[in-house]
């Protein structure tokens, strides 16, 4: 999100929709959550953890997500080039709540495998 000014008054009334809004989506969630994980990873490692991402998706993902300074970028200048992300101290506070939703999923993959 570029500035406040860019966003819908109804997005900025309710915080769950401004949330969804910068964690939504297929990849968000799931990249901050392996970073939450691991604290840093290059690029190659996100790429292999989330298999179902092109490398256009994933690109432009972490883009998103620096821009709303959940992930932090660092670049080293060596060849060939390094680059590290890792959470920001903002997208470290989404990980109490990833985890709740991990420990709902996983409840309710469960409880659907025993009513097959």
């Amino acid at each position: 999100m570029k500035n406040k000014s860019d966003i819908p008054d109804c997005i900025i009334n309710c915080g769950v929709e401004y949330a969804f809004k910068r964690i939504g989506g297929k990849y968000k969630a799931r990249i901050l959550w392996h970073l939450g994980m691991k604290n840093v990873l290059r690029y190659g490692e996100l790429s292999r953890t989330l298999p179902d991402i092109t490398t256009k998706m994933l690109t432009q993902t972490l883009r998103d997500l620096e821009e709303d300074k959940l992930i932090v970028r660092k670049m080293y200048h060596e060849v060939p080039p390094k680059v590290e992300y890792s959470l920001s101290d903002t997208g470290k506070e989404l990980i109490p709540f990833i985890e709740h939703l991990h420990l709902w999923g996983k409840k309710q993959l469960e409880t659907e495998s025993l009513v097959k």
